[in-house]
C-alpha cells in the first residue's frame, strides 16, 4: 500500500522538518520513503511544500499530482491543494490560520488550532509537530511511539527542545483525538 502525504503552509513554519520526521518515522518502520522539499521562492514568505511518499514497496515515481493526504498550515496552501487530494483522504487544517475548510465531503477532514496550542505550549515554533502528531495519530501512516523517537532524535543537538516538542505530540494526539 502506498500513501502520499503533502504538508503546505508558509516559509518558516517547518513544513520540510515535519515531511522528514515523517519520512524518517516511515524508515525506521521498514516502509520505502521518497522526500521531495520545494525549495525557491518559499524562504521569502510564499507557499512552502513538500510530499513524503510512504510504501510497502518500490515507489515508481516520488512525484505526486493527487496525495492521499494533506497537512494544510496556511489558507493558500489549503485553497491550492485541497482540490487535488485523493477521496478518503485526510486534511489537516490548521484552524488557528484558516477560517474555512476544504468544503469536500469526502475526505476526513481534522480542524486543529495548532498555532493556538503550541503557544499554550510555549513556543509556536511547535506547531508543525503539533500538526504532524495529529495528523499521524488521525491517519495511522505510522505509529506515534516510532514518530516520538523520531522527534527525540531530530532534538538531540538541542536537548531543552525535546520537552516541548514530547508536549506538542501529546496534544497533537489529544487534539485529534477529540475533533
Amino acid at each position: 500500500m502506498q500513501s502520499e502525504v503533502m504538508f503546505a503552509g508558509f516559509g518558516g513554519q517547518g513544513i520540510l522538518l515535519s515531511a522528514k520526521i515523517l519520512a524518517h518515522a516511515a524508515m525506521e518502520e521498514g516502509m520505502e520513503v521518497a522526500w521531495v522539499p520545494s525549495y525557491g521562492p518559499e524562504m521569502r514568505g510564499g507557499t512552502a511544500y513538500c510530499t513524503v511518499v510512504i510504501s510497502d514497496r518500490l515507489i515508481g515515481s516520488p512525484i505526486i499530482r493527487n496525495p492521499m493526504h494533506l497537512v494544510a498550515m496556511n489558507r493558500p496552501s489549503l485553497e491550492k491543494f485541497a482540490p487535488v487530494v485523493r477521496s478518503s483522504g485526510v486534511i489537516l487544517v490548521n484552524s488557528s490560520l484558516i477560517s474555512i475548510g476544504a468544503d469536500r465531503d469526502d475526505v476526513d477532514e481534522l480542524r486543529v488550532p495548532v498555532n493556538d496550542i503550541a503557544i499554550k505550549l510555549g513556543s509556536v515554533r511547535s506547531a508543525n509537530i503539533v500538526a504532524l502528531s495529529a495528523f499521524v495519530a488521525r491517519s495511522g501512516v505510522v505509529q506515534l511511539e516510532t514518530l516520538r523517537s523520531c522527534v527525540t532524535e531530530e532534538f538531540s543537538n538541542k536537548k531543552a527542545l525535546i520537552p516541548l516538542n514530547m508536549a506538542a505530540i501529546d496534544e497533537g494526539q489529544k487534539a485529534a483525538a477529540s475533533a
